[in-house]
């Protein structure tokens, strides 16, 4: 196994503090990282409009 840099941790770490929907992934070529892509979502609350009724 080997050792992570701190920098690389660090980066990890406050990628995932700062996300709320996503995902990280790292990419290891040897034991060592050699790159990590973020794939960030932004999720809306959904509105449910009411439905308009027929006035007779």
């Amino acid at each position: 196994m080997a050792v992570v840099d701190q920098a690389k941790a660090n980066f990890i770490l406050s990628t995932l503090k700062n996300m709320e929907y996503g995902s990280v992934i790292i990419t290891v070529h040897d034991g060592t990282i050699t790159q990590i892509d973020k794939t960030e979502k932004t999720r809306f609350a959904a509105s449910k409009s009411s439905p308009v009724k027929n006035k007779k």
